[in-house]
């Protein structure tokens, strides 16, 4: 299923720099073989069957569909389609970013703007273990990095470039940073899964579950909170430096939750009902996090079955300490019990900025602080001009 015509068609694999090669899109079938070759990387909880419908299903919701899904092969450009070998692959995925940066005005202060645009976000790059050792995914990702730059731009930027691209590499940071992705914080906090925990709460008020129907409000909130932040860090810098976020729109947050969708039906006959939890009713004085779960084990086994954490919010970082502090250990009770029941190893949650560590160590859950040097580096190559100092909100949701 899903496998091309025998391409041994050189006496030698061609180095990484021949004239013949191109970057291109695939056809439905080099698709399909391309997923094939990934599913033992990937899928391996799921069928290949399922895996394959995992894939095409993916192309449809609503941040992937209408081209927002791209997918890229290293080839032979002398070859025809369907007979050529692909040498690598990735895909890259449109979203909505901002950056807030300097006007480039001699006056003072400097006045700082928010500027609203398009990220890339990079994924799944493999290569065939026949092909590798030659450069090839070198090649490919110089190319592909370079083609993002102007690819499915219409934003508010007068020269219709993309604010950035980004990827999360699992094989260390030297490897992306050599062809143009700087690796940036790479940490998290990991709880453990315990049945039960939320009933265990000792606050004087319960988080509340997160369903579908209240995502789309919340995800709101943030992006407007997130633009005043993303503001304030450049202002307090003296508009000496720049920075950037992926939004965290409701068709973000809804790529990871289709695709969890998926997974648990496949694996559980069922899908989840709570989707995180929020502390607090009155709107600008909320807490709340939102998560996913992921499966590498299955059922065999929960090793690699991760409940993540994909954002954190505090909307008023001024509220009383240990409001926040029971607001933020009822939230990760309800996480640990919902991770106890949907099979998972580890709870994790990324990048978690001052306040949020300071809640952690304050709210009592044990936990331990996880330094990533090879697995999950979020990396992220700048278009703008300079280096981007600041990557804001540098959390798992913003993964693909």
């Amino acid at each position: 299923m899903g496998s091309l015509p025998d391409t041994t068609v050189w006496d030698a694999l061609p180095d990484a720099s021949s004239s013949s090669f191109i970057v291109t899109q695939p056809t439905n079938k080099e698709r399909l073989h391309v997923w094939t070759m990934t599913h033992p990387k990937w899928g391996a909880a799921l069928t290949l069957d399922n895996y394959l419908g995992r894939e095409a299903y993916l192309q449809t919701v609503p941040l992937a569909k209408e081209g927002g899904l791209t997918q890229w092969i290293l080839t032979d450009g002398s070859m025809r389609p369907d007979e050529r070998p692909i040498l690598s692959s990735c895909e890259s995925l449109k979203k909505g970013a901002i950056a807030a940066l300097s006007s480039s005005s001699s006056s003072e202060p400097k006045e700082v703007v928010v500027v609203d645009g398009i990220a890339h976000g990079i994924a799944s790059v493999f290569t065939e273990p026949q092909f590798r050792g030659k450069g090839y995914a070198s090649r490919m990702m110089r190319e592909v990095g370079k083609a993002l730059e102007r690819w499915q731009t219409v934003t508010s930027l007068p020269d219709q470039r993309a604010l950035f691209s980004v990827l999360y590499s699992d094989i260390g940071k030297s490897f992306y940073a050599k062809n143009g992705w700087a690796p940036f914080p790479s940490a998290h906090v990991s709880f453990s899964p315990a049945s039960g925990a939320a009933a265990a709460d000792t606050g004087k008020k319960l988080a509340k579950p997160i369903g579908y129907h209240e995502l789309a409000e919340l995800c709101n909130a943030d992006e407007a909170r997130l633009r005043e932040e993303i503001k304030e860090a450049v202002v307090i810098s003296g508009g000496k430096k720049s920075a950037a976020a992926i939004l965290p729109s409701l068709e973000q947050l809804l790529w990871h939750m289709m695709r969890e969708d998926y997974m648990t039906k496949h694996i559980f006959g069922r899908t989840p009902s709570v989707r995180g939890a929020v502390y607090g009713e009155e709107k600008g004085k909320r807490m709340w996090a939102i998560w996913s779960r992921g499966y590498y084990g299955g059922l065999e086994t929960i090793k690699g079955n991760t409940f993540h954490i994909l954002r954190f919010v505090v909307e008023d970082n001024h509220a009383e300490q240990s409001e926040l502090v029971d607001g933020f250990r009822s939230i990760i009770q309800l996480a640990r019990s919902e991770a106890a029941e949907w099979r998972s190893e580890d709870i994790q949650m990324w990048n978690p900025g001052p306040l949020a560590r300071g809640l952690i160590e304050a709210s009592g859950v044990q936990h331990r602080i996880v330094e990533r040097e090879e697995d999950s580096i979020p990396s992220l190559m700048w278009y703008g001009e300079g280096q981007l100092d600041e990557w804001v909100a540098n959390e798992k949701y913003a993964w693909c």
